[in-house]
């Protein structure tokens, strides 16, 4: 079992509306950063959203994509992600089957 066989977190509900997504300036808990000091990254500014979403979409819980990852925005986003294989692929076959749009991965 390497980090290829950990589960990739996609909750049910990710495309929901009413979820309150993060705004403004945001610094990610520690399970998500957990190298290098903290910091702060602004989320109206692209690079540092790509930044987020790595590290989301990588490390993140259930919740934690609930709360930081906007599905039209990742979708804006995604041929500037630098993702491992495992979320890219899964990703994609989210947005293959609840959205019909074929990404590359």
């Amino acid at each position: 079992m390497g980090p290829d066989a950990r589960p990739v977190a996609i909750p049910p509900d990710i495309a929901d509306t009413s979820v309150d997504k993060a705004h403004g300036t945001v610094q990610l808990p520690l399970h998500i950063r957990w190298s290098g000091s903290s910091k702060v990254y602004d989320l109206t500014r692209r690079p540092d959203r790509l930044r987020v979403y790595e590290q989301v979409l990588s490390e993140g819980t259930d919740d934690d994509i609930r709360r930081y990852i906007d599905v039209n925005e990742l979708l804006d986003l995604w041929d500037e992600l630098v993702l491992p294989r495992r979320v890219s692929r899964a990703w994609a076959e989210w947005y293959q089957q609840h959205r019909g749009i074929r990404l590359s991965c």
